[in-house]
């Protein structure tokens, strides 16, 4: 049984001035299944006011709080209320607006990171079995088509054993910036900046495509900026479980770089690189015959490669689409909870609550290593792993 409306969420932050709730909204508004229909946009209450004006929802329905905007929404009659909470605050607020929004009974999608400490990613994996909520998090790069055509080839064994994974991802954006920024504040962005911001884009990353768990790391974490003290450069050495070695690095200081997010994994039969700044394209290089351009949009890629894309070969497709991916997917399993129907084949190839709890460990063991300057133990399975 298919549900015969849109998806209705609310938002938790993404008001006047933040780039990143703009960038969800219009990624969940892409496919014209899901509609936003409330929001506390701000912890000013005239900021969230005007936010929800801009985006002309019913001013009811726009909430000075997220405390306030969970114990309304719950009252309402269930063919009213949202179905589901965006949070893109900063990252110290997502675990306790997604456990009160869970208890409450609504979905969650919520950027990364997860929480700020493992025992809070930990709960929220029991929580979200306990009431059997769908939790989307917005590792969005994993919705790129010639991703989870990386995938594929892997999982195919085109590559034949792996033995090798780079994952990078450099930006410059932090060059002289100082306290202004949340993300270098520990009170609102947690432990870590480069590792905690974008580092644990490159970890999922490596996750997704390989399959391949963390089995230990050893992390160089420096701060290179003045007037803060987390680290603004992140290089780690890692060894994957089964035996396949590894270099993750992520840099904000890096002179030039916009946002080079960029994964290399070679086997035993051939490698592949993607490049997330011309991400129609995958390079695959065998070992024993010229080099192959994968092109996004084709009929030779895989189902699932397919299914993600929007538009003819040729044409440009990219971050909105990407980020739309997952949030689609998301609210189509979210959509047969609802009307008590099965999601469709691909529907839940989304960056669950356990791949949240992955990320979060990630974070802490790279700290723990650069603080200590040495390998760490980095093997992990989250609560309630499916």
């Amino acid at each position: 049984m298919a549900l015969n409306r849109k998806v209705r969420y609310g938002m938790v932050g993404g008001g006047p001035g933040a780039f990143i709730g703009a960038v969800h909204r219009k990624a969940a508004a892409l496919d014209g299944e899901i509609e936003i229909v409330a929001g506390a946009f701000s912890s000013d209450a005239a900021k969230s006011k005007r936010q929800g004006e801009e985006l002309f929802l019913d001013p009811r329905r726009v909430y000075p709080s997220w405390r306030a905007m969970v114990d309304a929404e719950s009252r309402l009659p269930a063919g009213e209320r949202i179905d589901f909470v965006s949070i893109v605050t900063p990252n110290a607020s997502h675990f306790e607006i997604a456990r009160a929004f869970i208890e409450a009974g609504f979905h969650v999608v919520c950027d990364k990171p997860m929480t700020t400490t493992v025992e809070d990613a930990e709960w929220l994996c029991r929580l979200v079995a306990k009431h059997k909520t769908v939790f989307a998090l917005t590792h969005n790069y994993t919705g790129y088509p010639m991703v989870k055509q990386a995938r594929e080839l892997v999982r195919q064994e085109k590559l034949g054993t792996v033995t090798k994974i780079v994952a990078e991802y450099p930006q410059g954006w932090l060059l002289g910036a100082g306290m202004n920024i949340w993300r270098l504040d520990p009170k609102y962005a947690g432990i870590s900046s480069s590792v905690g911001d974008i580092g644990t884009h490159a970890h999922n990353l490596a996750r997704y495509i390989t399959g391949l768990e963390v089995e230990s790391l050893c992390a160089d974490l420096t701060t290179f900026g003045k007037g803060y003290e987390l680290e603004d450069d992140a290089n780690l050495l890692v060894h994957f479980v089964g035996g396949a070695r590894g270099i993750i690095y992520a840099s904000q200081i890096s002179a030039g770089e916009e946002n080079g997010l960029r994964i290399r994994v070679y086997g035993t039969k051939a490698g592949l690189s993607w490049c997330q700044e011309n991400p129609n394209y995958l390079d695959v290089l065998p070992a024993d015959g010229p080099a192959q351009v994968y092109r996004r949009g084709n009929d030779y890629l895989a189902p699932i490669a397919r299914h993600n894309t929007r538009i003819p070969s040729g044409h440009p497709e990219g971050f909105i689409e990407a980020f739309a991916n997952v949030y689609r997917n998301a609210a189509r399993v979210m959509a047969a909870r609802i009307s008590g129907g099965s999601p469709g084949e691909f529907d839940t190839d989304f960056p669950t609550v356990q791949d949240g709890a992955h990320g979060v460990h990630f974070i802490h063991k790279a700290v723990e290593s650069g603080k200590a300057r040495g390998w760490v133990d980095a093997r992990y399975t989250p609560p309630n792993a499916v």
